[in-house]
């Protein structure tokens, strides 16, 4: 399905019409501008909001997170380029492996990989390493997500791993393990690399790490990397790459677009808000921190009566959540939520919880998640970063008691 281009910044969609008297708008005022007739993405759920557009960036409200497996229609939208103008062919699809760790580049077709390779099927949490980032003050640079750049379907693939095998890597050699894309530059030059991350051989090595090809038993949605994408659970999600064309094996630290500078990454040790941080004193991220989110109710819930079901997700980069308590005195003191165990590693977790208000007027009800190391949410944002990534303080939501 073509995805269809929306106007970059949606307050000058006019239905078509010119802006009569255009040149004599004051400088600094913005046109109010006319409600987009059709806001939705071809896919995705009309609830989604829209960050921008060229790219498209889209993220979904907490309250529509509330499924174990977040439906495909449901899942966030994060490019750096522009998607494919229409669905690849799966059957023309092909995935190189090279770099300088392969002695001969080895490509295979979509149907061998399926066919030659066993297949594999995991709940996988992806985030944004930017979710979270519109809480940041001084503001950060970037889309400002909310909450919603975070989803858990579940994903088929095979292992990179049998991939990497077959190919024949040096494994002495090996440092990290990069993509490419057939995603196009926003300035239309179809040789200039939109994103091009990667991974330690170590994550690349992992049972979970998976090239795939389907989400919730479907094929992939084109906007979330049809035909094919990499997936690597617990790291920022733009480490996995869609729309996959070449996997690269490095005998360094993968040297790629949006790699370097201060891209992805934070510095090293904590710095004040607002300062400025030289590249050379910023540290690529690879694991996302404990974090949690109330998906049930949507926030600014009335309720007639004292109690309240509050339910959502929790999840951490490697490690397990070892629990969930829930406050509703700004974190003065806190009680445990039910918490599930991991349906696999990197799968998010469901917490849940009976609330009982002492009074009538208005709560805040917070969710902090602790992993098995023992690291819990802080109440507060965590330490600034320029980029505004890895916000995982506590997740909040409004509420209001009549009686």
């Amino acid at each position: 399905m073509p995805v269809p281009h929306l106007s970059r910044r949606r307050f000058l969609i006019l239905a078509g019409l010119p802006v009569v008297y255009a040149s004599r708008l004051p400088a600094g005022i913005s046109l109010l501008g006319l409600p987009p007739s059709d806001p939705t993405l071809p896919g995705k759920h009309p609830g989604l909001t829209i960050l921008n557009d060229r790219p498209i960036n889209a993220e979904t409200p907490a309250h529509l997170l509330d499924q174990a497996v977040t439906a495909a229609d449901r899942l966030f939208v994060r490019n750096n380029g522009l998607a494919p103008a229409a669905a690849p062919n799966p059957d023309e699809w092909t995935l190189t492996v090279s770099g300088e760790c392969i002695a001969d580049s080895k490509t295979f077709t979509l149907q061998e990989l399926k066919q030659n390779f066993r297949s594999y099927t995991y709940r996988l949490t992806l985030e944004c390493g930017g979710n979270g980032r519109k809480e940041f003050s001084p503001p950060a640079h970037g889309n400002q997500w909310g909450t919603g750049a975070v989803g858990c379907p579940e994903w088929t693939g095979v292992r990179l791993r049998d991939v990497l095998d077959a190919a024949g890597y040096d494994r002495d050699r090996a440092v990290y393990v990069g993509y490419y894309g057939a995603d196009t530059h926003l300035s239309g030059d179809p040789d200039k690399v939109v994103i091009s991350r990667g991974v330690p051989i170590a994550k690349a090595l992992e049972d979970e790490s998976l090239i795939a090809w389907a989400m919730n038993g479907e094929p992939l949605p084109l906007l979330n990397g049809f035909p094919l994408r990499l997936v690597f659970g617990g790291y920022p999600a733009s480490c996995s790459g869609k729309w996959l064309s070449k996997i690269v094996v490095r005998d360094q630290v993968h040297d790629g677009e949006k790699m370097g500078g201060q891209s992805y990454r934070v510095p090293c040790e904590p710095v004040a808000p607002g300062s400025e941080v030289a590249d050379s004193d910023m540290c690529i991220i690879e694991e996302m921190p404990v974090k949690s989110l109330i998906t049930s109710p949507m926030t600014g819930a009335v309720l007639s009566r004292p109690t309240l079901s509050v339910a959502g997700h929790a999840w951490c980069g490697s490690a397990a959540v070892a629990r969930v308590d829930y406050s509703i005195d700004f974190g003065a003191t806190w009680s445990p939520c039910a918490l599930t165990r991991p349906v696999n590693r990197f799968a998010w977790q469901q917490f849940s919880a009976e609330v009982r208000f002492p009074q009538a007027g208005y709560y805040e009800v917070w969710a902090r998640a602790t992993d098995e190391r023992g690291v819990a949410q802080p109440m507060v944002l965590p330490n600034w970063n320029p980029r505004g990534y890895l916000n995982n303080a506590c997740h909040r939501i409004a509420v209001k008691v009549l009686s």
